[in-house]
């Protein structure tokens, strides 16, 4: 397990202070600018792995880069919380919106120097949502991203294809092909 530098946490808050909170935290910025559309790509695409990558798989890789050189000191904005979300599906796919049921997340929120990182992580998991967060703010600052990139996000990413991929093999294997046969010529 890596050794996280200690943080500190505001009080808790009310769920109006909670919502606004992530208005402000979502809302674009001068850096979301300068990145413009391919750097809020990137973005969601390793959030996306962050997302799903377990807890021994975001300890390994932040042991790894720590081994190079010391992680920085980081404050929880908003240290993990457990709630409830709605997942919504859609009828045939594209049809009329509808509850699928309910999914238990855990969101935290972690500021190191001047970047917010931000995850949500499905389950009850604290240290998996802070250490997904911590990740989301090193891989916005030039200097850690390469490191935290090549040893979490690319890694995490390939197993993640490779399983959806052995996925859509056995899905393709009980594939039937119904043809219609013509009688008579």
């Amino acid at each position: 397990m890596v050794s996280l530098p200690a943080i500190a946490g505001p009080p808790n808050r009310g769920p109006a202070a909670a919502m606004a909170q992530d208005a402000a935290e979502t809302a674009p910025n001068a850096d979301d600018a300068e990145a413009g559309a391919d750097g809020t790509a990137a973005r969601r695409q390793w959030m996306a792995v962050l997302a799903r990558a377990s807890r021994p798989t975001l300890d390994r890789g932040l042991a790894a880069v720590a081994q190079r050189r010391n992680l920085p000191a980081y404050q929880a904005v908003r240290p993990p919380e457990t709630g409830l979300v709605a997942v919504e599906g859609r009828t045939g796919g594209t049809g009329a919106r509808f509850i699928l049921g309910e999914l238990v997340v855990t969101r935290c929120s972690v500021a190191v120097s001047d970047r917010l990182g931000v995850a949500y992580v499905a389950g009850r998991d604290r240290q998996r949502a802070e250490l997904a967060a911590l990740c989301d703010a090193l891989l916005q600052d030039p200097d850690w991203h390469g490191d935290v990139n090549r040893h979490i996000v690319e890694p995490e990413a390939a197993r993640l294809a490779a399983e959806r991929a052995t996925a859509a093999r056995r899905t393709a294997a009980t594939k039937v092909d119904f043809t219609t046969l013509v009688r008579g010529s």
